[in-house]
């Protein structure tokens, strides 16, 4: 958020930087969205529970002691929080579009709308990055199968490559009558042996 004078200006990227995402849930903090509607938390929250009934727990819920801790832990804008005795609430997109219509002013309903348009936004993001990954992991499983063939092929090509084995021939030679003859080495002495064939 930027502020020139008097007049805050709210970019897409300082909203995407207020979004958490708790209980899988894409959320903004009570004390953020209070800042940009520029009321205190607690006139937000005091229009939230006189309107409880527009906010199920879809729309809103209470952080839990741990979920706070984390919070305050991890975001330095939340240090106040530390030793406060009341648990922040989180919106849900819903619940920031609620709001608009509780708090009602005009700034609440244009920053409502912002809110929800960065929202939109990220969900086009994940949503293509989603895409992109599950391609990813189709091109990983083509490779993969592609690895497991091109390791045969090298396999083959390394055996081929191999000086082949030399059998050893038997010594001997055939003659004009159908005779084979060969010359046998044994126990030191050579004999030799003539077969018809």
């Amino acid at each position: 958020m930027v502020q020139q004078g008097k007049v805050r200006v709210v970019t897409h990227a300082s909203v995407e930087g207020m979004i958490f995402v708790i209980r899988a849930q894409k959320v903004m903090i009570d004390r953020d969205l209070a800042e940009l509607y520029e009321v205190e938390t607690k006139h937000l929250n005091r229009q939230v529970k006189r309107n409880c009934d527009r906010f199920p727990d879809e729309f809103m819920f209470p952080l839990t002691k741990k979920e706070k801790n984390e919070l305050v832990t991890n975001c330095h804008r939340f240090n106040a929080l530390k030793y406060s005795t009341s648990l922040p609430y989180a919106f849900t997109e819903h619940g920031v579009s609620m709001l608009a219509s509780v708090l009602r002013s005009e700034r609440a309903v244009k920053i409502s709308i912002y809110i929800v348009k960065t929202f939109i936004r990220l969900r086009e993001f994940i949503s293509a990055h989603k895409e992109l990954t599950d391609r990813m992991k189709e091109l990983e499983g083509k490779v993969g199968r592609h690895d497991e063939d091109i390791n045969v092929i090298i396999d083959i090509i390394k055996k081929l490559m191999q000086e082949p084995k030399r059998v050893k021939k038997a010594l001997g030679f055939m003659s004009n009558k159908k005779k084979r003859c060969m010359v046998i080495k044994a126990h030191g002495h050579f004999s030799f042996l003539c077969l018809d064939t």
